[in-house]
């Protein structure tokens, strides 16, 4: 709704300009709330489930196969996943079910070369703690990075406006190494069964104006966005199978459409997303918009990108919002070891091999 937009829009500027520049007190919700929500927050962490596993470790290489078959072998290019146990990939029992390995997977078939996975996200992980994954991931020199970060921020109560300057430092610090960055915004924490209502109303409201703050500061520091908390809205409360067992967390069917929905906008920022996909004429809901217009507006979308554009005016930053083709995941077999995938290309990601530790 242009209403709610437009409020986004205006609250999301607001804690940009607070992580910018300091100040304190910002909040999202009224004080008159915070009791009440305090008790629903502990009956809903008493209705969510306790996963007692640790994610798989997917680091590693994919894609070997294309080192074979080049004339010229080119180094591998390096993926970095930052962020929280949705970058982990808490939730499924295979390496090759988390989103790193998925995106890793197809980026190397995309690319038809090697892509070496370097995932340092931290179940638990909050914004505060992206510089100390940074100091893990820089060494690793990566050309991409992907981050996935906010659920926490939320669930925490950290500041907003802590959360979205971490966040903008983060990318900026990346940047200043010569690497792209794509971050998966704030999921939408309505979405969560156990959350009922009137903190489900909140939760939804305070994911999506953290995820336009967060767009905003990642597209003035030199990154891109992709929203997930819309794309993961309607499908997850319509289909119980994207979650895993506590409720809470994706299961391997979540985490695949998620990191497939990143996937073309990793591709593009590091120009391989194919000519031939992007169309010759505008597409319905593709426009130069003030950025934070943008992000308010992404955060209400599925899937959507948000990435910063040139354009005239006084002194207002402008950013292109697109929403592009969802490819599909990587087959069964892609992510072990010895695979030996076909052709390459968008819509068959299936070509990957992975020499990294073993499928759990």
């Amino acid at each position: 709704m242009p209403g709610a937009q437009d409020s986004r829009a205006r609250v999301a500027r607001r804690i940009a300009t607070a992580a910018a520049y300091g100040g304190g007190g910002l909040g999202l919700i009224g004080v008159g709330l915070v009791g009440l929500l305090l008790t629903e927050s502990k009956l809903a962490i008493q209705a969510i489930g306790i996963l007692e596993t640790l994610p798989p470790k997917a680091d590693g290489v994919y894609g070997e196969a294309f080192a074979d078959r080049a004339a010229a072998p080119r180094p591998p290019l390096v993926l970095a996943v930052l962020g929280d146990s949705t970058g982990a990939g808490l939730g499924v029992a295979r390496a090759r079910e988390t989103p790193g390995a998925l995106l890793a997977a197809g980026l190397a078939s995309v690319a038809e070369r090697p892509v070496r996975l370097v995932n340092v996200a931290r179940s638990g992980g909050r914004s505060a703690d992206l510089s100390g994954q940074l100091e893990q991931a820089l060494p690793h020199h990566p050309d991409i990075a992907v981050i996935m970060i906010g659920a926490n921020d939320v669930t925490r109560h950290s500041p907003a406006q802590d959360a979205v300057r971490r966040l903008g430092e983060a990318v900026a610090a990346l940047r200043a190494n010569g690497c792209e960055v794509v971050v998966g915004t704030c999921p939408d924490l309505g979405t969560i069964k156990p959350v009922r209502p009137p903190l489900r109303w909140v939760a939804r409201r305070l994911s999506r104006q953290l995820a336009a703050a967060q767009t905003i500061a990642v597209v003035e520091a030199g990154g891109r966005t992709v929203s997930l908390g819309s794309l993961l809205g309607p499908e997850f409360a319509a289909r119980p199978e994207m979650f895993a067992a506590d409720r809470y967390h994706p299961s391997a069917q979540g985490y695949a459409t998620a990191a497939m929905a990143v996937l073309p906008s990793v591709c593009a920022a590091l120009g391989l997303w194919p000519e031939e996909e992007r169309p010759s004429a505008p597409v319905p809901g593709e426009a130069v918009l003030p950025v934070e217009v943008a992000a308010a507006a992404a955060a209400g979308r599925e899937g959507t990108e948000v990435a910063a554009v040139g354009a005239e005016g006084a002194g207002r930053r402008w950013a292109l919002l697109r929403h592009r083709l969802r490819v599909g995941p990587p087959g069964p077999e892609s992510g072990r070891a010895g695979d030996r995938g076909q052709g390459a290309g968008p819509g068959n990601t299936s070509a990957s091999s992975h020499a990294g530790a073993g499928d759990a």
